[in-house]
């Protein structure tokens, strides 16, 4: 599936590349220190200095499958901490019991590992979970209400919600705001011992209910939640807010660039008074994270809203998150596209601070120009026609030879059965040809690739006047490879695999999941009360099933072994559906862009 001379990615530059070379040449980070594992500063203010030159995070939510998307920002942070001398870490932000699971948590520890990434360097490994930090984030609560910097709210969901102000309108101070430290941190402890309803109180930062940043009005920090989380059980009734939770993770883990896109841009006033605070109580050990924003990936064709995913599986308009035509990691890998591909095209498309909107072609073209190097070459007839040589011997079979990698000849050659009786694409033959078509009609000639030069002779049809056999003539002097190869001239060339040791094998031919650019938007000439519906724009043709005839060696094919199938693109064996010696195909790009054209 791989090949030791894939093309080289060099990484490009960018503003947070530029970002981090001048942090490292200012020693910015130099003097941190590091116990081994994620601390407040007394744990790590013993421990010998970090040796790693900075620390990224990559810190999904356990609480769905990985897109496209998460991949732009996996291949970002973990190619960074390798470029310069770095470690990134792998942290589960599961501080939320009622969405997050097991299943989740696995399949985005296989999609990481699929990309390509590892958090483990040299002995250390940097795989975390946000729901181990709870005893020092309600440490850090107690910090803030202790120093004056949280209290304890009673106000109803849709009081706060008033209270709070809008863009334009500065928000209220709760009636709760000044209660005393030592009310706040009975009403904490209270909280945590379990004896108040979900809702009844929340605990809340206190910094400005007439910020222009809405964001920096009092946010609540933590809330009670009766519920069994994945990890810790029941232990804990009390979760913090992921706005919360995320700095004191980052800090713990000793992070210097906390990299995340750009809806978190209006956060990060909080994110930095939120570890002022508690850097300030000695909590946390300087210098802080700094976070940096950038845009997320936006692509035609395809939707990466988690809503908009989840309606698609629960609907059925898919076969489930791991289904092919998904833009989801399983979805990816089961439809046979290369991690290699995905770090080719995040590198062309680069990091920038400003939304676009990336032509799903560019994506085929990185992922075909990867494979194009790494796979090897095979042959399948996916439409089939007879081709009967009438003039070859019935019963005889010989050897043709073919390279297993046109541009790698040290892969060497594969030998492929030829008979009397073949199987062809049915487009190879027309009775009346059209202008210009130079394979199989009447009277022509044409080359079997890799076998012998055949002249049409005529057809067979069936009762419905359908051609069921196409019948010609080889000759004999004209076998690829030996002197007489080239003593006859012909144009056309086509592919062929012996009727008699063919592999018929099940294939499925993806195309993209939407017919439009941008599922849902507004079209030109729309009225302007029309809503439209992302369903409404699914591409009906996106999936078709085939029983194709392939050379006899892909029966050996291994679950997600990939090969060129001539002429037709790059086809994997299905992970979840080959079994031993019947492998099913998956079709993962074809050799050149179509869609336009067919559209």
């Amino acid at each position: 599936m791989s090949s030791p001379n894939k093309p080289e990615v060099a990484p490009a530059a960018n503003f947070i590349r530029n970002i981090v070379e001048a942090d490292l040449a200012a020693g910015k980070h130099a003097q941190r220190h590091w116990a081994g594992q994620p601390g407040t500063a007394a744990d790590h203010a013993a421990a010998p200095l970090d040796a790693a030159k900075l620390r990224t995070r990559f810190p999904p939510e356990p609480n769905g499958y990985l897109h496209f998307g998460h991949a732009k920002s996996i291949l970002l942070n973990f190619g960074l901490a390798q470029q310069y001398g770095g470690r990134c870490h792998l942290r589960f932000d599961d501080t939320n019991p009622e969405k997050e699971d097991q299943e989740y948590v696995d399949s985005i520890i296989d999609a990481v590992k699929w990309l390509g990434c590892s958090w483990e360097k040299d002995g250390e490994s940097n795989l975390y979970y946000a729901s181990n930090y709870f005893d020092w984030m309600l440490q850090c609560a107690e910090a803030l209400i202790s120093a004056g910097h949280a209290y304890v709210d009673s106000q109803s969901a849709d009081e706060m919600r008033t209270n709070r102000g809008t863009l334009t309108q500065p928000g209220k101070n709760s009636p709760f705001r000044d209660r005393s430290v030592a009310e706040n941190i009975d009403l904490f402890k209270r909280m945590q011992a379990g004896e108040f309803a979900d809702g009844q109180h929340i605990l809340r930062a206190k910094i400005d209910m007439a910020a222009p940043n809405i964001n920096l009005r009092d946010p609540a920090i933590y809330r009670i939640r009766h519920a069994t989380h994945h990890n810790t059980g029941d232990k804990y009734c009390v979760y913090p807010m992921y706005t919360f939770a995320h700095p004191i993770e980052d800090a713990l883990e000793n992070i210097t660039h906390s990299i995340c896109t750009l809806e978190f841009e209006d956060q990060r006033p909080f994110y930095d008074w939120l570890l002022e605070r508690l850097a300030e109580a000695g909590l946390l050990q300087r210098p802080l994270p700094q976070q940096i924003e950038f845009s997320r990936l936006n692509l035609t064709y395809v939707v990466l809203s988690k809503r908009k995913l989840i309606q698609l599986v629960d609907e059925k308009h898919v076969d489930g998150w791991d289904d092919p035509r998904m833009p989801t990691l399983v979805g990816a890998r089961r439809r046979g596209y290369s991690a290699d591909g995905f770090r080719l095209f995040m590198e062309r498309v680069g990091v920038t601070k400003n939304d676009s909107l990336i032509d799903y072609v560019l994506f085929e073209d990185a992922m075909r120009e990867v494979m194009n190097e790494s796979d090897q070459r095979r042959i399948a007839v996916l439409d089939p026609v007879k081709l009967i040589i009438d003039n070859y011997p019935a019963g005889q079979v010989e050897e043709c030879f073919a390279p297993n990698h046109p541009l790698h000849p040290e892969l060497g050659q594969r030998s492929i059965p030829f008979s009397r009786e073949l199987w062809i694409e049915g487009e190879d033959f027309m009775e009346v040809p059209s202008k210009g078509f130079r394979r199989l009609f009447p009277g022509n000639m044409a080359r079997l690739r890799y076998g012998y030069v055949v002249e049409c002779t005529g057809c067979d049809k069936d009762a419905d006047g359908k051609v069921i056999a196409v019948h010609c003539n080889y000759l004999p002097e004209t076998k690829s490879g030996t002197p007489g190869a080239d003593s006859v001239k012909v144009k056309g060339n086509l592919h062929w695999v012996s009727a008699a040791h063919a592999y018929q094998a099940e294939i499925r031919l993806f195309e993209r999941l939407f017919k439009v650019p941008a599922p849902g938007a507004r079209r030109e000439g729309d009225a302007p009360e029309l809503e439209r519906d992302f369903l409404d724009d699914l591409n009906p043709e996106s999936k078709q099933t085939i029983v194709a005839q392939l050379e006899p060696c892909l029966k050996d094919a291994k679950p997600e072994e990939r090969f060129q199938f001539e002429r037709h693109g790059y086809f994997i064996a299905d992970r979840i559906d080959s079994k031993d010696g019947q492998p099913v195909f998956n079709r993962a790009v074809t050799l050149k862009d179509s869609w336009g054209k067919a559209a």
